[in-house]
This record gives C-alpha cells, sequence and structure tokens, in this order.
C-alpha cells in the first residue's frame, strides 16, 4: 500500500499532469541538497522514497577500488578491504552506500530549501509538458478564453496552458473582454526561462482560412479549394479558390446567398474587408483580378524566371490600384507571389517614347559638312571647341559673339548656313531664288561677290542680331566697286547679308 506521502505526490502529477516519477525525483534531489547543506560535505550524496512508508532515505554512495594507491579521492572511493568490513559481498567496481540520518535533523531552513527544489522540478516538468503538447499544434485553431489583459497583450486560456497574444499578432478592429471566448490560432511555442510561451494569433491568414472552412460547406468537403491567402489584419485580405467542379462556381460558392457566408466571416472579423477571387494558374488573367477593384489595361510578364509582371492602368484607375498605401496592389503581389510594377498609360507612352529616342542613333556632323562656312571660321570655332553643326545650332547669338573673332556679321552668316543646312536634309526648299555664290567675310575685310542674284523677297533678319551702324560702313564698301563697273546694277546692289527694310532703303540712299 503506497503511503501518504506518495499518494500526495501521485495528485499533485494528475494536477500538473506529469509524470509521477518526475515529482519523486524531485522530492529525492531536494532531500540530497539538504543533506548536503547540513553535513556541510562534498560526498557523492544519493536519496531514495520508500513508496510504502514514505520515508526517505539518504545516502553518501563511494566507488570500490582495489588498493589504497587507486583511492584518489577518499570522499568518492573506498578500498575493498575497508568495503567490505560494511558489506562483505561488494567487488571492485561496486558501490558502498553510508546511511546518512536525516529524520530530526535537517530543521526548518533544510525543509524550505527542499520545498523549493520540489517547485522548481515541478514547473521545469510542467514546462516540457505544455511544451511537448503544444509544439505539435502550431498553426491550429483553438477556442480560447480571455484571462486577462496585461497592456498590450492578451492572455487566453486554451486549456492546459495560457496563451499570450501580443500587439502585432491582434486586429486593430478588435478589443476583447475578460470572459470572452474567441478563436485563436497557435503561432508558435517559444523555449524561455520563465516557461513555454505559446503565442496565439488573430492576425495570420490561418484564422480566416479556418472560418471559409467552417462557412463554406463546399471548401470543407474540397469541391473549392483555397489556394492562396494574402492578409493585412483589420484591414484587408484577399482570398484565391479554384472549383474542382465545373458546375460549382467557386466565388459563389464563398460568397453565399445574399452574401450570408461571406458577411459572417466578416462580423468574426469585426469588419475587415474580404475580395474573394478565382484563382488563375494564368499569371496575366490572375494579375488582372487579384487587382481588382481597379480595371486593368494590360499586363506584362516581365521575367517569368523572377517572377516580375508589369501592369498598366489608365490614369483615373491608377490610385485604386495601388490602393490605400499601397495595399490593393501589395496584397495582389502577396497572393501572386509575383513582383508587380504599376504604371498609369501616360508614364508607359512617355517611357516607350523615351526607348524609342534612346534607338535613334545621335549624330555628330562634322562643320566642314556645312556649305557656307569658310574654312577659317570653321577653324575659329573649332579653337572654341565647337566642332560638330549639332553643338554650332545649340549656341545662341550671345555665345557666338563670345568668341574671339567672330562679330554681329559672322553670327548671321552662320545662322543662315546652319538653317540651310537643315532645311535640305528635311527637303525643305528655302523661299526665292537659290544662291549660287556665297560671300566669305574676313573679320575687318570685304570682299566682292560675282554673279551673285539677290532674291526678290528675302525673309529680315531680327534687327538685335545685326545693328544699323554695323551696316552702312558695308553698303558703302559695297557700292563703290559696283559704281567702277558702270552702274548697270544701279539701285539693285545690296549688302552682302540681308538686312531689314528701314536699312536696305538707307544703304540704297548711301549708294546714290
Amino acid at each position: 500500500m503506497a503511503s501518504e506521502l506518495y499518494n500526495t505526490i501521485d495528485a499533485l502529477s494528475r494536477e500538473k499532469g506529469i509524470d509521477p516519477q518526475i515529482v519523486v525525483s524531485a522530492v529525492e534531489d531536494a532531500i540530497v541538497m539538504a543533506t548536503r547543506k547540513y553535513y556541510k560535505t562534498q560526498e557523492n550524496l544519493r536519496a531514495e522514497l520508500d513508496k510504502e512508508t514514505g520515508k526517505i532515505n539518504a545516502y553518501a554512495v563511494k566507488t570500490v577500488v582495489e588498493t589504497p594507491e587507486q583511492v584518489e579521492d577518499p570522499l568518492l572511493q573506498i578500498t575493498l578491504e575497508d568495503a567490505r568490513k560494511s558489506d562483505p559481498a561488494l567487488e571492485v567496481g561496486g558501490e558502498l552506500r553510508i546511511p546518512k540520518v536525516t529524520e530530526g535533523i535537517l530543521g526548518r531552513i533544510a525543509a524550505q530549501l527542499a520545498k523549493q527544489v520540489i517547485f522548481q522540478k515541478v514547473r521545469e516538468a510542467e514546462r516540457d509538458t505544455v511544451y511537448n503538447e503544444y509544439i505539435g499544434r502550431v498553426g491550429e485553431v483553438v477556442n480560447a478564453t480571455v484571462k486577462r489583459v496585461e497592456g498590450p497583450d492578451v492572455i487566453f486560456d486554451i486549456g492546459k496552458a495560457e496563451a499570450r497574444m501580443p500587439r502585432k499578432e491582434q486586429s486593430r478592429l478588435e478589443s476583447f473582454a475578460i470572459g470572452e471566448r474567441v478563436r485563436v490560432v497557435i503561432a508558435r511555442v517559444e523555449k524561455a526561462s520563465k516557461g513555454p510561451a505559446v503565442v496565439a494569433s488573430r492576425a495570420v491568414p490561418d484564422l480566416v482560412q479556418h472560418l471559409f472552412q467552417t462557412e463554406v460547406p463546399e471548401i470543407y468537403d474540397g469541391t473549392v479549394v483555397i489556394r492562396a491567402i494574402a492578409r493585412e489584419a483589420g484591414e484587408r485580405t484577399k482570398i484565391a479558390v479554384l472549383s474542382k467542379d465545373k458546375d460549382v462556381d467557386a466565388v459563389g460558392a464563398c460568397v453565399g446567398m445574399k452574401g450570408m457566408r461571406v458577411q459572417s466571416i466578416i462580423r468574426e472579423l469585426h469588419g475587415e474587408k474580404i475580395d474573394i477571387i478565382e484563382y488563375h494558374e494564368d499569371a496575366v488573367t490572375f494579375a488582372e483580378k487579384a487587382l481588382q477593384p481597379a480595371k486593368v489595361s494590360k499586363v506584362t510578364v516581365v521575367d517569368s524566371g523572377g517572377k516580375h509582371l508589369e501592369v498598366v492602368v489608365d490614369d483615373s484607375q491608377l490610385s485604386l490600384a495601388i490602393g490605400k498605401k499601397g495595399q490593393n496592389v501589395r496584397l495582389a503581389a502577396k497572393l501572386l507571389g509575383w513582383k508587380i510594377d504599376i504604371k498609369s498609360e501616360e508614364e508607359k507612352r512617355q517611357e516607350v517614347e523615351q526607348q524609342m529616342s534612346a534607338m535613334v542613333p545621335q549624330t555628330s556632323t562634322p562643320l566642314e559638312s556645312v556649305p557656307g562656312l569658310g574654312e577659317g571660321l570653321v577653324e575659329k570655332l573649332g579653337a572654341a571647341g565647337v566642332t560638330t553643326v549639332e553643338a554650332l545650332a545649340d549656341m545662341t547669338p550671345e555665345q557666338l559673339e563670345a568668341i574671339e573673332g567672330i562679330g554681329p556679321k559672322t553670327v548671321e552668316k552662320i545662322s543662315l548656313a546652319v538653317n540651310n543646312y537643315f532645311a535640305s536634309l528635311e527637303g525643305i526648299a528655302l523661299e526665292g531664288e537659290v544662291v549660287e555664290g556665297e560671300a566669305a567675310v574676313a573679320e575687318g575685310s570685304t570682299e566682292t561677290i560675282e554673279g551673285v542674284a539677290a532674291a526678290e523677297e528675302v525673309a529680315p533678319v531680327e534687327e538685335s542680331a545685326v545693328s544699323e551702324e554695323a551696316v552702312a560702313p558695308e553698303a558703302e564698301e559695297v557700292s563703290e566697286p559696283e559704281a567702277a563697273d558702270g552702274g548697270e546694277n544701279e539701285g539693285q546692289a545690296k549688302s552682302t547679308e540681308e538686312e531689314p527694310a528701314v536699312e536696305a532703303e538707307n544703304a540704297s540712299e548711301t549708294r546714290e
């Protein structure tokens, strides 16, 4: 018959859900520690509980060796000769147990120490039991009762243990009252110094999946399969479903008649929005549906290996496709498992234009290819770092005049030559007659042009380009050689560079 002590140990073991032998070992270890503290010895002590009498005996255990020379520590070893004085049946390698008196001598302090050791061992055993119980149930949905609230954390009673739900595992829409029963997911089990911590969650997608399995019979029996879930707790959830029966509408089955099924789940989640999407193997089609409620114009696979999609939407749909703080596209990307870049049609058009312009080769035409630029002028421009027609065309009159040896008249000549060059490239004929010869004006001197016919209508040059003072001396220099030739073209001679109408009249008066 078991003793009263052992019956107490057995009852404690059942209450804590641990093996009774673990408690017995804890009691024996406690007696050993108390005995060592009382006798102040470093002997190898051992204790045993007698189940029938309830008495706990303590012993000092020594290993038997053959000769005195082999005794390294007298507290731990004893010679065969000395050991057989106590027990003639002992052999080398055996153990001699020397009883230690414990009754009536351990006292209150030793008893308190034994109690602490027992409680510590029981707690450790309880932790191991809880850990082993719940480590295999991670991801399972269990019914829990709100036990208390500790700051931002909610503590649940889940049966054999308590579960803690930190703030990040909660939905922002939810609050709990003491004693309230809720469904939670066992997110993980952690080993900590204070014991195994079972972490519960209501923010993981597993909770939504469990609710759909509970509310939708087609999902429970496997007719409709949940292929993917993306969730941001308290905000929105996207769930992709696929029907294995062509006669069953997967989305309709989840929504239910008049939305009753999905509304029941929304109430359980305290108003969290749920988008139910039909799953497609084709990533392009799936992406179009995953980005709902936005309407997608085009989906392009950028990199199938890297799972990268580019989505183009109408300008008015861009904000809807992205969602509040990027939530819609973020959930769609999680649902697909692809990276998604969203662009408006205007952004895509500008991108295409840039790509097209980048494909067009950038030409560089040397100045020598432009008719009308003399060799001396090309050298001056080259000395200033201007070696191509394109660079010359981008320069302003002020920049040209800043070059040494180039004045307003030369700037006008350069402008006309560049315009004629680009016009010839585009196939545009200049107005008026073609000038067969051009004047090359060197700085500080004027050369006579032979066989140059002046056009009847010449586009006037801006007054800012050539001043009246710069024209008058030029006109005088040109008129004198023409008068010497007989004056046959009197009244028709003009300066080498075309001037505005008023300046042309002044030049004619000077020639007369």
